[in-house]
């Protein structure tokens, strides 16, 4: 029968998740808040004007989600070819000065609360076993086994940006002229309590503090450019 607890390989698979995590709830919330921003301040300047509105929405969420897409991929990107050009110095230091390597993961070993002989003895176990992994995760902090992939984020924020823009650009399309605004406004708080909580909880961290964080964070950014594009407006 396994002994293993089920809680433990939980606790372990969260930090593969935070990469996509990551990428995706910034992508979800800044296409919620950039669309929403966007729409609600061309419907201050222009209202009841759906040509605008809808070209400004489309313009902004084509625009956002590219540009976050290719951001995070050109970001991992430099960030993987930094922990793949760590590995491969890793790797020739052990060809060319293993004993060295030997003593120092002694010492990193030692840093944890080992005695020097219980940690000379697991080093020389841990080197025999796979040097370049146990030194890349202990001197490193890469496990060479989950390097990141730019792919992964860039498409997990691609489709985040997307789906959150979405939100608010069908529902002022879709609700009357004069509900536009506020009705925008309460789909984004929902839709941003649902990503806080969400991200908190696969992150497992604390809930109330990711949602709160979220709305007031979206809150001020829709009345900021509500304030502007009304400004906006009246000037025209």
């Amino acid at each position: 029968m396994s002994t293993i607890d089920p809680h433990h390989i939980d606790e372990e698979s969260v930090s593969r998740r935070l990469n996509a995590l990551r990428a995706g709830v910034l992508g979800a919330n800044d296409g919620i808040v950039s669309v929403a921003g966007l729409v609600i301040g061309v419907a201050a300047a222009t209202p009841n004007n759906h040509g605008a509105i809808l070209a400004a929405g489309v313009a902004g969420l084509t625009a956002g989600a590219l540009s976050m897409g290719v951001g995070e991929y050109v970001s991992v990107s430099s960030q993987s070819d930094a922990e793949k050009s760590q590995l491969r110095r890793e790797k020739r230091w052990h060809q060319v000065r293993p004993d060295y390597e030997l003593e120092q993961l002694v010492e990193l070993n030692m840093e944890t609360g080992m005695s020097e002989a219980t940690a000379r003895v697991a080093a020389q176990e841990q080197t025999a076993h796979d040097p370049v992994a146990i030194h890349a995760r202990m001197h490193l902090g890469i496990d060479p086994d989950e390097v990141t992939s730019p792919w992964h984020a860039a498409y997990a924020s691609l489709g985040a940006f997307t789906l959150g823009g979405l939100l608010p650009l069908l529902t002022i399309l879709l609700v009357p002229a004069s509900a536009q605004v506020p009705a925008t406004y309460a789909a984004v708080i929902v839709a941003l309590a649902i990503t806080g909580f969400v991200s908190a909880r696969w992150a497992h961290s604390p809930r109330g503090r990711a949602v709160l964080r979220n709305i007031v964070g979206g809150t001020l950014a829709m009345a900021i450019t509500y304030g502007i594009g009304s400004l906006i407006g009246v000037a025209v």
